[in-house]
């Protein structure tokens, strides 16, 4: 009985990690924050690393990697991460004939690390799985740092043959890699749902510090009640802190992707018809931060927005992009 090509991969891999790590080949798409703390950190395991990205100084800075000019440069790969901002980016370079589908070789695996819909998930999963390729979803949990630390979390999603070939890969890129299934719109599903209680914390916790600044509370006293008794949370302690000390730059994560991750999540919850008002309401402060040209901005700075709305002073720092109280008169 003929074996797919995928499955028959199988035993290819498995000799690649009892051989070596170096022996498997291994590309990394999209050198953003993320993208470039996997490649460094696959350098870092001994595998041979190929990285791409369209900007040519994000390529030549991987230290140790092999940088290419075009995709079908990665066709050597057996496994190709990419880390890329939404839908249309990464349908956009997996699909033509210069595309990633086209570049791929039979067998070898896409993991996408991006944070997109899990419509456009499952269409990655069909078009790779009619080209012999697999497709494994692992959106990830955590921030550049974490990243650069292999502290992050994988929520993964696909053919558990598929599955069990990059696990022990991820688990040298993070500290948990969590199974979501055979769908891999479920692991981006997963991520959006996590990526909403984040937002919404945020909300929460920059709406409560401004209350507590105008009610004469100092917040750093406010913050350390806080965080050291019932929320006491990473996401409290970590985006709270941000907040608290209003370090809002460099980003983490962008306003422009944290609004798309809430419109995606709004999307499914429309489809699914599963109402999340509070999820509505960030998804507006988000477009109000938008408004006032905080593009550049991390998404904590929701609790720059709740400042401003409550008058309070900012830091000096920020007075490049926050509206003095005068203007708003």
């Amino acid at each position: 009985m003929e074996q797919s090509a995928t499955t028959a991969h199988t035993s290819n891999f498995a000799t690649a990690h009892e051989n070596g790590r170096s022996s498997l080949c291994i590309g990394v798409v999209g050198l953003g924050n993320m993208g470039a703390a996997f490649a460094r950190n696959l350098v870092s395991n001994g595998y041979r690393t190929i990285v791409f990205d369209r900007n040519k100084s994000k390529r030549d800075a991987c230290s140790g990697a092999q940088p290419v000019d075009a995709i079908r440069d990665l066709s050597p790969c057996d496994l190709i991460f990419t880390s890329l901002p939404n839908d249309e980016v990464i349908l956009a370079l997996c699909e033509g004939e210069n595309g990633l589908l086209a570049a791929m070789k039979r067998g070898a695996i896409h993991i996408s690390t991006s944070t997109i819909s899990p419509t456009a998930a499952r269409r990655l999963s069909l078009l790779h799985e009619q080209r012999g390729q697999g497709y494994v979803a692992s959106p990830v949990l955590g921030n550049p740092d974490l990243a650069a630390a292999a502290k992050v979390f994988f929520m993964v999603g696909g053919p558990v043959t598929q599955v069990d070939q990059v696990i022990p890969v991820l688990d040298k890129l993070g500290q948990h890699v969590f199974a979501m299934g055979d769908d891999p719109g479920h692991a981006n599903l997963m991520k959006l749902a996590a990526n909403v209680m984040i937002a919404t914390t945020l909300q929460s916790m920059g709406e409560t510090l401004a209350l507590l600044r105008k009610g004469g509370i100092d917040a750093e006293l406010g913050f350390e009640v806080l965080t050291n008794s019932l929320f006491d949370s990473k996401v409290h302690k970590t985006y709270g802190g941000k907040i608290l000390k209003e370090h809002y730059r460099p980003a983490g994560m962008v306003v422009p992707l944290a609004l798309k991750d809430m419109r995606l999540a709004l999307t499914e919850a429309e489809h699914t018809a599963t109402p999340m008002p509070f999820t509505s309401i960030v998804r507006d402060r988000m477009v109000a931060m938008m408004a006032r040209g905080w593009e550049e901005l991390d998404w904590s700075a929701l609790g720059l927005l709740a400042s401003q709305d409550a008058r309070l002073p900012s830091a000096q720092e920020l007075s490049d992009v926050v509206i003095l109280h005068d203007q708003c008169a």
